[in-house]
């Protein structure tokens, strides 16, 4: 049998509780803003990390890691007038797994829902290869993004997230996968229908003799351009770019002592489509993380026609074409500061003008006002009537800017649960040709 407890020793056991409670909860707090209390307050927050960090790399959920917007869960705001749509890519919380939902902008209204069977797509890539040989953990069905997925003809979608690059039909089934390579960030696509795709490849294409054999030493970001079938058309080396146009301190550091594995970090491939008096059909703009630098590059003579904007952008994604002399980019305005990457303010939306060889900033005051700071990835698009779209990535929200720096509307990705989960770079569908092929996606369902 139990024996009793004296009543002064469960207080005691209770108030010692309550103590170190209190105690945790200050060293915690000191460590997070920047207290001077060493391995002990560090080793606190290690310890109360443990948790999320055990759930976030076992892939239970794929939750943001600050939670923001109280209060507000899915659209806040008004529809829009104009016939629009979201292909909005998302991690739901409450089935535990990443879909894509095609919705009306004029009533937020769920048009179709994409969800591939992941675990059975994975099945089929060659895990035997070093690209591939955690894919079945890394990137199961409870991890996986699909990574700015592409609406097709069909009705079907491409996408990807670290992973082979993938083709679903209107019903979810694998039409093709390529896992010649890692395929990463952004697809877009060019005047002939291809697809342009960032890559990590392997074998290297950049010599060995900078960059080593092993795998893993190097990430070697390519351009590559991808058929609608799903065949490589035409692949290079973005390091190989540009050590071929006399830029190989971007890829080699000439100023570092030491060597960098990612020197490029390629996040976003702009296809032009029209010729322009700076640039021709056939050119991409490519945005390079590392370097803070766009390239606007030339395929068919293996030319660097322009690079631009460091001083004016720090650690960006995804670069747009505006016009026949203007392209916009979307600043994170992240810098690695003595204490880690973070903002030096808030995001930003650069546009730079050909023509006056100028710099000038979008927006600006909205996306100061409502606290726009992604860090990582995010994208924007400044819609031709000179409204605004953002992803903000990493908090798991979407917001429509008017042109006159009013809000329209916000979306945030609040599960049943409460917490906020990722999106995975989502587009508005509002060019004609868009509409078109939306129509014909809703009439199939009916």
């Amino acid at each position: 049998m139990f024996k009793k407890i004296e009543i002064w020793i469960l207080y005691l056991f209770i108030l010692l509780g309550i103590l170190f409670a209190i105690g945790t909860g200050v060293l915690v707090r000191q460590e997070l803003v920047g207290g001077k209390l060493g391995v002990i307050s560090k080793g606190v927050v290690f310890l109360a990390e443990i948790p999320r960090n055990l759930n976030k790399y076992l892939g239970f959920d794929l939750r943001t890691d600050e939670q923001r917007f109280f209060g507000i869960k899915g659209f806040q705001g008004n529809p829009l007038e104009e016939e629009a749509y979201l292909l909005l890519s998302k991690y739901d919380g409450d089935i535990g797994r990443s879909v894509v939902e095609l919705i009306d902008l004029r009533s937020f209204e769920v048009k179709k829902t994409w969800r591939p069977d992941i675990k059975r797509i994975n099945r089929l890539v060659d895990s035997s290869r070093p690209e591939f040989e955690n894919i079945q953990t890394k990137r199961n069905a409870r991890r996986y993004r699909m990574f700015h997925p592409l609406l097709t003809e069909d009705g079907g979608l491409v996408f990807q997230h670290l992973s082979p690059l993938v083709k679903i039909d209107k019903n979810s089934q694998l039409v093709w996968q390529n896992q010649e390579d890692i395929f990463h960030h952004s697809i877009e696509q060019d005047h002939e229908g291809n697809l342009w795709v960032p890559t990590a490849v392997y074998p290297y294409q950049v010599d060995k003799k900078y960059v080593g054999l092993e795998f893993g030493n190097f990430y070697d970001d390519a351009i590559t351009k991808v058929s609608a079938d799903g065949e490589i058309l035409f692949q290079k080396s973005v390091g190989n770019i540009l050590i071929e146009n006399n830029l190989k301190c971007f890829v080699i550091p000439c100023t570092v002592t030491k060597f960098l594995i990612d020197p490029i970090h390629l996040n976003d491939i702009q296809p032009v489509l029209t010729d322009g008096p700076h640039w021709k059909r056939g050119d991409v703009f490519l945005s390079m993380l590392t370097t803070s630098t766009i390239v606007l590059y030339r395929p068919s003579t293996n030319k660097v026609i322009w690079k631009g904007g460091q001083g004016h952008i720090s650690g960006q994604h995804d670069v747009d074409i505006l016009d026949d002399h203007r392209i916009s980019i979307f600043n994170n305005n992240r810098r690695n500061f003595f204490d880690g990457d973070k903002l030096d303010g808030h995001n930003e939306v650069v546009i730079y003008d050909f023509k006056t060889d100028s710099y000038s900033k979008y927006l600006d005051e909205s996306l100061e006002k409502n606290d726009v700071r992604t860090i990582w990835e995010g994208l924007s698009e400044i819609l031709d009537n000179g409204d605004l779209f953002i992803e903000e990535q990493n908090f798991g929200r979407l917001l429509f800017i008017n042109k006159d720096t009013s809000l329209q509307w916000q979306y945030v990705n609040r599960a049943d649960d409460g917490k906020v989960y990722l999106v995975s770079w989502s587009r508005v569908l509002y060019k004609p040709e868009d509409i078109k092929k939306v129509r014909k996606v809703i009439e199939t369902e009916n």
